[in-house]
């Protein structure tokens, strides 16, 4: 694709902002050309030329780096902490993320409970082109992967074209192993899942780079595994950045416990615990906090403090609250806790 610059955005002070450019050039000449490479880094490049009827000279070329494709799809059982952490992490890398639904709706329900909705179905992705392509886990939602044969095909020419992958949790076993896109790679993946890996290749590690392949174990290497993908995509100056705006640093993820004014409940019924959210709540929090206190048998209320049951989140990830904050309010709780 080459498209020409208009005169108005070959002013001297603007060609200068771009880059060092030679005055022997013609502004008018200027031209932008996108230069496509699919195991490298995909690059807008200015390029500036200078043609005459005798010669044609190219001079500098300035590289703008343009935002990596990335597709993320659920389906009904979902793992919501690994979808949502993914989806989350890589967008603050800078990379352009599809959420995309195996189901026949945009709504979807996760693991424990949450609801996402997802940007687009995945018969709307089937002709598009990925750096990265990442599985969570979950069940079923690890099944209804496998059995979307629109994503099979998606997988299977990105593994093919040797373009990025991964998958989290149950994905690499029950999802990717039936397809064969395991074959000759070192695979890790769910502990109760992991005797179904080929015996020779499995790995027990929480993270496994394995060519075009990344495999991890589960929830709480959610953001091991999508700060490992930002790396591979972005660099590791990203990879760091991203941990320090995370708190995922060393120095961060082990603070002191010490309890100043500790409290000790007791309850003779089932805890209820509320969280209200809003349109840029952050997501990771408010699923994170959901999905473990779930697990915990506790009942949580998802409320929402706008006007519609759905709101989007700081990083676009749309989640479908409970109710609405008015119709939670006519109930008591044990703990309320903001994200």
């Amino acid at each position: 694709m080459i498209a020409s610059l208009s005169p108005s955005l070959t002013e001297p002070s603007l060609i200068s902002s771009m880059g060092s450019v030679s005055p022997i050039v013609a502004p008018s000449l200027y031209s932008i050309s996108l230069i496509h490479s699919p195991r490298k880094s995909r690059n807008l490049r200015l390029r500036a030329s200078s043609t005459s009827l005798s010669m044609e000279t190219t001079k500098d070329i300035i590289d703008v780096p343009i935002s990596k494709k990335v597709l993320v799809p659920i389906g009904y059982g979902t793992e919501e902490i690994e979808a949502v952490v993914l989806v989350d992490v890589l967008r603050r890398a800078g990379a352009d993320v599809t959420l995309a639904s195996v189901e026949q709706k945009l709504e979807v329900e996760g693991s424990s409970g949450t609801k996402l909705l997802a940007d687009v179905l995945i018969s709307k992705c089937s002709e598009h082109v990925f750096d990265l392509v990442a599985l969570p886990g979950g069940m079923p939602g690890a099944v209804r992967l496998r059995d979307c044969g629109v994503l099979e095909k998606i997988m299977k020419r990105q593994a093919e074209e040797k373009r990025l992958y991964g998958a989290i949790s149950m994905a690499p076993a029950i999802t990717l192993l039936p397809w064969g896109l395991l074959t000759r790679k070192k695979t890790t993946g769910h502990p109760a899942f992991f005797g179904k890996l080929p015996t020779f290749y499995a790995v027990k590690t929480n993270i496994q780079v394995s060519g075009e392949l990344t495999t991890s174990r589960g929830p709480g290497t959610s953001f091991h595994f999508a700060l490992s993908l930002a790396n591979q995509l972005f660099g590791e100056t990203t990879d760091k950045s991203l941990e320090e705006l995370l708190l995922l640093r060393d120095g961060f993820q082990n603070p002191k416990t010490d309890e100043f004014n500790s409290i000790d409940w007791s309850l003779n019924h089932t805890p209820r615990v509320l969280i209200p959210v809003a349109n840029g709540s952050e997501e990771v929090e408010v699923v994170i906090i959901a999905d473990v206190l779930r697990r915990a048998k506790v009942d949580v209320t998802v409320a929402s403090v706008e006007r519609s049951l759905r709101i989007t989140a700081s990083q676009g990830t749309k989640i479908v609250t409970d109710k609405l904050i008015g119709e939670a309010a006519e109930s008591s709780y044990d703990l309320i806790l903001l994200p």
